[in-house]
């Protein structure tokens, strides 16, 4: 960071007076602050990193109260990234604004093969954090291990399977899959049955695999209940709606069954709910019929969520979703992307597998390509069917896949992109005006029209629901 970037960042923060998920403010006039280490880790464990603001006083309405000592203060910051694990190297920038002195400490990103980076003193379990909003929050159990199951590269899709037996495998279908594999690989017909066995990640100390389980069990679910697909229509925009009658599903089903079977389900589920919608080919001026979202795009959608889904011990209770809503699908997976991949380069490069041996399986299976053209396809599908491309979300438990139909207007996407953004603004108490701020609104009685439904539905809470209209109402998410 330049002296000229700190001081336009400076301006930003005095302006709009507020932190955020990339930077943390600290008065540090009368002293380094000592306990630096949550913020340390959480910027170090998130791909942009982080930058720590030391000279304004968050508590003293966002003066600018400057630097004890710019010197001293690098050098004790600096101290405490050196007892992180891994070691954090800051670059810090110096500069005066109205006379006092400012100083800022970029704290870069840590690997993805390092992290988390925690704190020394307290071991990764409690001095591990993530970056929630403009809070730094304790990891949990599960975002560790999802960091140390890609640098130890654990094998969750072969992982033993100790309630099983090979009783409840339909051996048929093992046997005809393993002919498919030496078929393909003839070396390996050469080898003993046990050591096939192994080699294609079915069988592990005698016990069925996860992979084989989920393959050719006669009902897998006995194992792994939740490893299922949970489909339901929502007669609304929001889950909780209802129609007049107060229904809340017009449609729900537990998709159950080997990998194969639910694919096939899910996909005969999407059909029979999709909306169905005439087309009238300009050329010919024949009539088409047209599914509300393109099945092939839906299907691989469906298929991404089975092969990636996180099948470690710790999302054994949480299922795949697929929701419809009046205006959108939704397609939800446990485990946010793996490794290295990020939302800017999905479909666009060679990613690490979670689930390596799954996916070959499949592959010889002939129900998926296996060469990371999922995303490609899905979108092309989109647009050649006339509707706005699919859009992803990733967090690190989980992974969305949303498509939006031909009803959705621009409007309304723009008022839930926007919904969502004053939502996680709120994650602090806001007042009016900072609301208004916020939005870029001019007039704060017209704040009003967009609180009013969001406090209906319940997403946006008072401090103080007793006096709605108290000129110290905050708003909070």
């Amino acid at each position: 960071m330049t002296e000229t970037q700190l001081l336009e960042l400076v301006r930003k923060v005095l302006t709009e007076k507020t932190e955020s998920q990339t930077l943390e403010l600290k008065a540090a006039a009368s002293g380094c602050p000592t306990k630096l280490y949550d913020s340390i880790s959480a910027f170090a464990n998130q791909d942009d990193g982080g930058i720590l603001l030391f000279g304004i006083d968050e508590d003293a309405d966002w003066k600018v109260c400057g630097v004890y000592d710019a010197q001293d203060l690098q050098k004790k910051v600096n101290e405490q990234c050196k007892q992180m694990l891994p070691v954090v190297r800051p670059v810090f920038c110096s500069a005066l604004v109205d006379g006092k002195t400012v100083v800022s400490a970029e704290i870069p990103a840590v690997d993805v093969s390092e992290r988390p980076c925690c704190y020394s003193g307290k071991g990764k379990i409690k001095g591990s954090f993530v970056r929630v909003g403009d809070s730094d929050e304790p990891m949990t159990d599960y975002e560790i291990y999802s960091y140390e199951a890609f640098r130890k590269k654990y094998e969750d899709d072969v992982r033993e399977n100790e309630k099983a037996t090979l009783e409840t495998i339909d051996l048929k279908k093992m046997n005809e899959y393993l002919g498919l594999v030496k078929e393909n690989t003839p070396n390996l017909a050469k080898l003993p049955e046990e050591t096939v066995l192994k080699f294609t990640g079915l069988v592990k100390n005698d016990h069925p695999t996860l992979l084989c389980t989920l393959l050719f069990s006669f009902f897998p679910q006995l194992f792994y209940p939740q490893y299922t697909i949970n489909a339901t229509v929502i007669p609304g925009t929001q889950r909780g709606d209802a129609t007049k009658e107060g229904l809340r599903f017009l449609d729900n089903q537990r998709i159950e069954g080997t990998l194969v079977e639910i694919l096939e389900k899910a996909l005969k589920f999407a059909v029979r709910n999709m909306k169905s919608r005439t087309i009238i080919d300009p050329q010919t001026g024949k009539r088409m019929d047209r599914l509300e979202y393109p099945l092939t795009a839906v299907r691989e959608a469906i298929l991404n969520a089975l092969i990636h889904r996180d099948y470690s011990v710790h999302t054994e209770a949480m299922p795949i979703e697929m929701t419809f809503f009046q205006d959108r699908l939704e397609i939800r997976n446990p485990g946010g992307l793996y490794g290295r991949l990020t939302l800017s380069r999905l479909g666009k490069v060679q990613p690490d597998t979670r689930n390596p041996t799954l996916a070959r399986a499949l592959e010889t299976f002939k129900i998926t390509e296996n060469r990371y053209s999922g995303i490609p396809t899905i979108q092309r599908e989109m647009r050649e069917a006339g509707l706005d491309e699919a859009v992803f979300e990733d967090s690190r438990n989980e992974f969305c896949v949303t498509f939006f139909n031909a009803e959705t207007s621009a409007q309304s996407r723009e008022e839930t992109r926007l919904e969502k953004e004053l939502l996680k603004f709120c994650q602090i108490p806001r007042s009016r005006q900072e609301i208004a701020d916020f939005l870029g609104i001019q007039t704060i009685s017209y704040v009003k029209k967009i609180l009013e439904p969001l406090l209906a539905k319940g997403a946006l809470k008072m401090t103080l629901p007793e006096k709605p209209k108290s000129k110290n109402q905050r708003f909070y998410s």
